[in-house]
């Protein structure tokens, strides 16, 4: 497996597996993995990392995006 950023609204699309964090993670920095339900960063790009909802409704900013390779 590979990572790419997820910083890049472009490279974000619902259905891609992906590590958050989330707003009570953020202290930490504790991942979580999941499949992006919808995309809620309007803009191209975002230096926190871009705002996705998970298939289990969880919120959070992505941190990477996995690939399997």
């Amino acid at each position: 497996m590979s990572t790419q950023d997820g910083q890049t609204r472009s490279r974000i699309r619902p259905g891609v597996s992906v590590d958050i964090v989330l707003k009570k993670d953020q202290q930490t920095g504790k991942l979580t993995r999941g499949i992006v339900k919808d995309i809620l960063t309007n803009s191209a790009t975002h230096p926190r990392g871009i705002k996705v909802r998970l298939q289990d409704g969880q919120i959070g900013r992505v941190q990477s995006i996995v690939t399997k390779e």
